[in-house]
């Protein structure tokens, strides 16, 4: 955009269940952008920026989406949850405690991408297999675990969330 009207742009986005005004944007930046650098909520991270590598993994009106990839407009009259929104009390979640616990952190890049898909899996289904958390985490690259410590922290979760801890 460009001439007087660049950089104008106003509008409202519903984070984390905070309404914040977002003003002087650019209309095609992205969410992820939008979230980082001008709401200051620096856990999502951004790789690829081309929805490849699941850094980015937020929840829009409760589906995993990549924020890279989402016009920050487009979400007016959304609901977003990032990383930092899935605690109530700012402790960490049952899924960020498995993932320590597990050993499934290492440089933690792609950790909150991970964490946020992981509990969108864990949400809509309380018990799955290991196929299905193989599909759930399928869009989340990470380049130093192996995956094997990220399983088991899945399994670690939803085993403690069937026992009802």
């Amino acid at each position: 955009m460009s001439g007087e009207n660049a950089g104008n742009e106003f509008f409202r986005l519903t984070v984390n269940g905070i309404d914040h005004d977002v003003r002087d944007a650019w209309v095609g930046e992205s969410l992820l952008y939008v979230l980082r650098e001008r709401l200051g909520l620096p856990g999502t991270k951004g790789a690829c920026e081309q929805g490849e590598c699941g850094s980015c993994t937020v929840l829009m009106d409760g589906e995993a989406v990549c924020a890279c990839l989402v016009m920050a407009a487009s979400a007016v009259d959304s609901e977003i949850v990032t990383v930092e929104g899935l605690s109530t009390d700012g402790e960490p979640t049952d899924v960020q405690n498995t993932f320590v616990a597990a050993g499934g952190v290492q440089c933690g890049f792609c950790t909150p991408g991970l964490i946020v898909a992981v509990h969108h899996l864990l949400d809509r289904t309380p018990n799955p297999t290991d196929l299905e958390i193989r599909e759930a985490i399928s869009g989340n690259i990470c380049r130093c675990t192996g995956y094997g410590r990220i399983f088991e922290a899945v399994r670690l979760a939803r085993d403690a969330r069937l026992a009802g801890g």
